[in-house]
């Protein structure tokens, strides 16, 4: 694998990549003007298994919704019991240059002593590294590097959420998603490759800064 951030791999890797690690994935437009990535993936926690993990969540989904509908709850309640059932909620802002993905992966280890299974924990980091450089090599193209970039990850007891902001202007994610997928009928290869090349998963090491080559 190449050492050089800026021999970026072609047809979407990095999309392809973070398709094959999460439950769900989006990248949507903000109120503010932004755009927002976010992963969602459940985990097995205490002998409860994926399965029941998606199944509890679905129905509080649907729970969720019902109150939204009858409005018997403001958005902000909703939003501040999702919060209270928050194991641990981190963010960090960082300026719009690939150097700084070091640090994002050193503020990623305050997950490492969280009881996420370590296949999860590093799925996430490699993500949360994907995400990031995307948004640094793609999103904030030609933009001053004092452009922020927006970090957020919430653990819940079973699954946890990544958003990763950007202030680069709109992308068509879903159409480029399907392109990808229409393009490839092996949707693990790439994840398969990279858990070789890098030896992992293993919660103890890091993520090496040049092991990233992303394209959108």
């Amino acid at each position: 694998m190449s050492n050089s951030i800026d021999e970026l791999a072609e047809g979407g890797r990095g999309i392809k990549l973070m398709w094959q690690i999460a439950d769900e994935l989006s990248y949507t437009r903000t109120l503010d003007g932004r755009n927002c990535l976010w992963l969602s993936k459940s985990y097995e926690v205490e002998g409860r298994n994926r399965s029941q993990n998606i199944k509890n969540a679905s129905i509080l989904d649907g729970l969720m919704n019902v109150l939204n509908t009858w409005d018997w709850q403001k958005k902000t309640q909703q939003e501040q019991e999702l919060h209270e059932s928050c194991v641990q909620h981190i963010s960090l802002q960082v300026n719009t240059d690939v150097n700084a993905l070091s640090r994002v992966l050193e503020w990623f280890e305050q997950l490492k002593d969280l009881s996420i299974p370590n296949e999860v924990w590093w799925k996430l980091q490699l993500a949360l590294a994907e995400g990031f450089t995307n948004a640094v090599r793609h999103a904030h193209k030609n933009l001053p590097v004092e452009t922020p970039v927006q970090l957020e990850i919430m653990v819940f007891n079973g699954w946890l959420e990544l958003k990763i902001l950007d202030c680069g202007p709109c992308f068509d994610f879903d159409a480029k998603l399907k392109e990808i997928i229409a393009a490839d009928r092996k949707p693990c290869f790439d994840l398969e490759v990279l858990n070789h090349a890098c030896l992992m998963p293993s919660r103890p090491k890091t993520l090496e800064v040049s092991q990233f080559i992303v394209a959108r």
